[in-house]
């Protein structure tokens, strides 16, 4: 038996589902079953049902395990000839078709850390303009991981996430920050960060652009084809839904045209009306032909076929023209199946002998009921399903078709049982509340007593308040002294900045190499002619170990002399070695090195030291090659 058959494997996805609320069963359940033994073999936990007391004795493993099956791989740019398509052709177009000052609204499903969502944001601030941007646009990025949503919403990225960027897009809507960048706050707001469970929520409506790459790979084909069914919904005339490169539309090509097959971009297509499909239909004669506005039948085939009973439609010459989205996961209803005679289909015989009652319903023109009749999935429970045709009456009450409705009663049982018990908590409940009543008039004589104590506790704070008054005056006296204080220290802060751009005018004019270290030895002033020695530029000199450079110098033949002068040991040392300076070429360097000490004006405190690297003739006295 396979994992993904193991009873105690649904056992564990339904104590999920129970205590977090993530519901996986529309996930491959063997690619599942992987995930669930990756983790667990770290942890060296055996068995499914040992994984359940496992997670309810260490709840902390609930976030590794979730960063283990939800898996947040994604970038900035990615699929860089997909995102260019979109930028060329669909976006434009869709603007195009626009009033100006039409709200655009976009949605990235399964948005994990929010790569994909400021990708769209800057290729729609680039077309649009940054204003207009700001006015129109609403970009909401979704994911069922909370801590993917939360490190989306402050946008706060590493310098090598942001690499695939174009340098002029990085440097218009990312601000630098520490080592580390964040997305353009005032851009931000436009994009609205929340939960969504594309499995069991809602989707998002009247969308000009759904993206979701790389998402429905992780789910069976029976979820996969309810989603679709839900963007095609959510998303407008024209709209355009953008997939991952490891996904495609291949059993939806009535519901989604591509725009680029290879950068998995697809236009939505509108539904034609169920009337006319039916017409027609019979014999190939046209029985009728009902004119309905384009949104007006896609809305109506949408609401058939989000229907909540699995439904079917047979015409009049005994051909399946329609099946709901319930009933072709239900009876495993293929698009291909559409269009067949439908007594050549498993449906006609199972979960009933259907032929005889649709027969009755076209020919009599009334209601024919099939009754209740027990029905197992391939997958699932045994449901008990209530049977009926119905005939679909066009002008001058001609049959032009029947409608097949299974409506399951197996939960209205199901649900009996739970309005029993209901009924009995309701009466337990009732005789908790008069207890209730009892305690709440004591309860409001013990306030009455409370409130005299607040009373009297107001005339305090009254009192507090009076002191309070006097201390904010002191505190302004004191802040008047403190404003005084500052300009000082402003004058005197102008003075250091001139001292040190004396100082540092001092430093670029020597023709000698200068660091200057603090006492860990850390480089803290890099002059121009250290890098012009060891081609090594201040930013990426300061803030590192002396020693720990990678440059030409031989840093490790300077440790001793260098720490006897930061030990207070020794007021000049001075050592000759040979170095390689940035151009290849071997010279003989004298490093001197010097006490820096404290600027409290004690010499004899140490805080840090002064490097000069001077180069010189060779060990054997011939001319050092000067460096370039």
């Amino acid at each position: 038996m396979t994992d993904e058959q193991d009873p105690s494997f649904g056992a564990l996805l339904e104590f999920l589902k129970r205590s977090r609320g993530f519901d996986f069963s529309g996930y491959k359940r063997a690619s599942l079953a992987r995930r669930f033994r990756r983790r667990m073999e770290t942890i060296e936990v055996a068995g499914f049902g040992d994984y359940v007391d496992y997670l309810e004795v260490h709840p902390d493993e609930y976030e590794q395990l979730f960063n283990t099956l939800l898996i947040n791989v994604t970038e900035f740019f990615r699929d860089p000839p997909a995102w260019e398509h979109l930028r060329t052709a669909p976006l434009p177009e869709i603007l195009e078709a626009k009033r100006d000052g039409d709200p655009i609204r976009v949605w990235s499903a399964g948005c994990a850390s929010g790569h994909e969502a400021y990708t769209v944001a800057m290729i729609l601030a680039e077309l649009l303009g940054e204003d207009a941007f700001r006015e129109r646009v609403k970009i909401y990025a979704t994911d069922i991981d909370e801590e993917a949503l939360e490190a989306a919403r402050h946008a706060i990225y590493t310098p090598k996430e942001i690499e695939h960027v174009p340098e002029d897009l990085r440097a218009r809507y990312f601000e630098h920050f520490d080592q580390r960048v964040a997305f353009r706050k005032d851009l931000r707001r436009s994009v609205i960060f929340g939960r969504n469970n594309l499995i069991a929520d809602a989707p998002i409506s009247r969308l000009d652009l759904l993206i979701c790459r790389n998402t429905l790979m992780y789910l069976n084909a029976e979820t996969q084809a309810r989603i679709i069914r839900h963007f095609h919904f959510a998303l407008g005339v024209p709209g355009v839904l953008m997939l991952g490169k490891s996904e495609m539309m291949i059993s939806h090509r009535e519901l989604f045209a591509p725009s680029d097959l290879k950068s998995r971009i697809f236009r939505k297509l509108p539904r034609p009306s169920l009337q006319r499909r039916i017409a027609g239909l019979g014999n190939g004669e046209v029985v009728a032909d009902l004119p309905l506005a384009d949104d007006d039948a896609g809305m109506r085939d949408a609401a058939l076929d989000v229907g909540s009973h699995p439904q079917v439609i047979v015409s009049r010459s005994g051909v399946l023209t329609f099946a709901n989205l319930a009933a072709r996961a239900m009876f495993k209803l293929a698009p291909s199946d559409l269009g067949r005679p439908f007594n050549e289909l498993e449906l006609a015989r199972r979960p009933a002998d259907l032929e005889e009652p649709v027969a009755e319903a076209l020919r009599e023109r009334r209601r024919v009921g099939v009754g209740g009749v027990r029905f197992t999935p391939d997958r699932g429970e045994d449901r008990r399903l209530d049977v009926s045709v119905i005939p679909l009456m066009g002008d001058g009450n001609v049959a032009l078709g029947a409608g097949i409705t299974f409506e399951d009663v197996s939960r209205l049982e199901t649900l009996q049982g739970e309005l029993e018990s209901t009924r009995r908590d309701l009466e337990i409940a009732y005789e908790e509340l008069q207890s209730t009543i009892d305690e709440l008039e004591t309860t409001n004589e013990e306030l009455q007593s409370a409130n005299e104590e607040l009373q009297t506790t107001n005339e305090e704070l009254q009192s507090t308040n009076e002191e309070l008054e006097t201390m904010n005056e002191e505190l302004q006296s004191t802040n008047e002294e403190l404003e005084t204080i500052n300009d000082e220290l402003r004058e005197r802060t102008t003075e250091l900045n001139q001292v040190n751009d004396f100082l540092e005018t001092i430093l670029t004019s020597l023709n000698i190499g200068v660091a200057v270290l603090d006492h860990q030895q850390r480089v803290r002033v890099w002059n121009n002619r250290a890098e012009d020695l060891w081609g090594t530029r201040e930013d990426e000199a300061v803030d590192q170990h002396f020693l720990s450079l990678d440059i030409g110098l031989p840093t490790e033949s300077l440790a001793p002399a260098l720490r006897a002068v930061l030990a207070g040991g020794a007021e000049r040392e001075q050592v000759q070695v040979e170095a390689v300076n940035r151009r290849g070429r071997t010279i003989a360097v004298t490093a001197t090195m010097m006490p820096l000490p404290s600027s409290s004006g004690d010499g004899k405190v140490v805080r840090g030291a002064i490097v000069l690297m001077e180069d010189g003739p060779h060990a054997d006295g011939a001319a050092a090659a000067p460096a370039t």
